[in-house]
């Protein structure tokens, strides 16, 4: 039956009851059965957000400007200490945005309009070259600008074929896409190579560093070999990163940066023709939550340098944890994941059939689709988890090693 407005309005006790009563159903990703979708550091970070979020509840990010100006300065140090993170280059700017794929959407639509302001065929349509395994958010932005994506198969190693992306390119071409890293294997692409491509080609690069930008600089910190990837590579034009991922922030934040001030000046929206004037926003959508903003401030200062790179190195130490729990049970990781993210695929059963296993054993599947495995995106939230996950993981693959059959899970995210 659809619902309907009451005639009155429900007392507060009465809407609480009711909305966890919708909520029973749910995965627990409390005690970490949710392979994606929640991240965490720990109880203190994430309580600390929430009251920062609560506390600016009610402001709207559109205005920072305008009216709430102590909101557009914490706006303004969130974005500075991106850029600083990313090593950017002097008048180098960035945008604070609601996702990743608005982070996303806003840097196509800057390449396009650059390229296209650069162009003696202003007209064009344009095309962007990317890897099959890119998000797809840029799926996404390119039919929202009627732009040509063109996907190229992975190499074997499931990183970006560079060889392979520069054969795809032609004169219509604006964008290069790689990833840091792909959300589907975990691998970072050959960002120096995609980066040398973009400079002989003259192209802009985009690095989607939506899951592991405040991850990957940490992990480097303590002493993990991850591939470079942000501005101080040569070609790198604008990088997308969430905070609200691996940054430990309250949704919905991200943030996305570019080297030069003229590129970045082509993401932000403006018009005077209605009634009320200018109206302009540096992202897609207008009103944004202070809250998200604060919280991000917050959570930024109360982790501090020292408070990431120890979480990284938490979070790298569970991932090579969960990785020999995984091999050992009879599964092969795909490639070589450089951050925390594990794609594996059994090796003498159907996976899909271990997956139903898993779900029926109350924990949500992570799934790629090509080649057939199971994914884990792993936080701290997930350390309490780990030997119910690999107890459960060996007894999955025990009953589908027994079944026959085509399985039908449903690989949607």
């Amino acid at each position: 039956m659809a619902a309907m407005l009451p005639a009155l309005g429900l007392s507060r006790e009465e809407i609480f009851a009711r909305m966890k009563a919708f909520s029973a159903g749910d995965i627990d990703w409390r005690r970490g059965r949710s392979p994606l979708y929640v991240f965490k550091a720990n109880d203190e970070i994430a309580a600390l957000g929430r009251d920062a979020f609560v506390e600016f509840f009610t402001e709207n990010a559109l205005g920072g400007k305008r009216a709430f100006f102590g909101l557009k300065k914490m706006e303004d140090e969130v974005v500075a200490i991106g850029l600083a993170l990313f090593r950017a280059p002097e008048g180098a700017q960035g945008y604070f945005t609601t996702g990743g794929s608005e982070s996303i959407v806003g840097a196509v639509k800057a390449c396009r309009d650059f390229a296209r302001a650069q162009s003696a065929r202003p007209d064009r349509r344009g095309n962007i070259v990317a890897p099959y395994s890119a998000h797809p958010a840029f799926t996404k932005a390119a039919r929202l600008m009627d732009l040509e994506l063109r996907r190229v198969p992975v190499a074997r190693d499931y990183r970006a074929d560079a060889a392979a992306m520069a054969r795809s390119i032609d004169a219509d071409t604006l964008l290069l896409v790689g990833s840091a890293p792909c959300f589907s294997y975990g691998t970072v692409d050959p960002i120096a190579e995609l980066g040398r491509l973009a400079q002989e080609r003259s192209l802009w690069l985009h690095v989607d560093a939506c899951v592991g930008g405040y991850l990957a600089p940490f992990a480097r910190r303590a002493g993990y070999a991850v591939p470079e990837f942000d501005f101080s590579v040569p070609g790198v034009t604008s990088i997308s990163a969430d905070l609200h991922k691996f940054g430990f922030c309250p949704k919905p934040a991200s943030t996305v940066f570019y080297r030069t001030a003229d590129r970045a000046a082509c993401q932000p929206f403006a018009t005077d023709d209605w009634p009320g004037g200018m109206f302009a926003t540096a992202t897609l959508v207008g009103t944004r939550p202070g809250g998200a903003v604060a919280g991000a401030w917050a959570t930024l200062h109360a982790m501090g340098e020292a408070g990431y790179v120890a979480t990284a190195r938490d979070i790298m130490e569970l991932a090579a944890a969960y990785r020999r729990g995984v091999e050992a049970t009879g599964f092969a990781v795909l490639g070589k994941p450089d951050l925390s993210i594990l794609a594996f695929a059994a090796r003498d059963a159907d996976t899909l059939r271990v997956a139903e296993a898993m779900a029926s054993r109350g924990w949500l599947p992570g799934l790629v689709r090509h080649p057939p495995a199971l994914h884990l995106m792993l936080s701290m939230l997930h350390a309490q988890a780990k030997d119910d996950y690999l107890r459960d993981l060996a007894d999955s693959l025990a009953e589908a090693r027994s079944q026959r059959g085509e399985a039908k899970l449903d690989v949607t995210y």
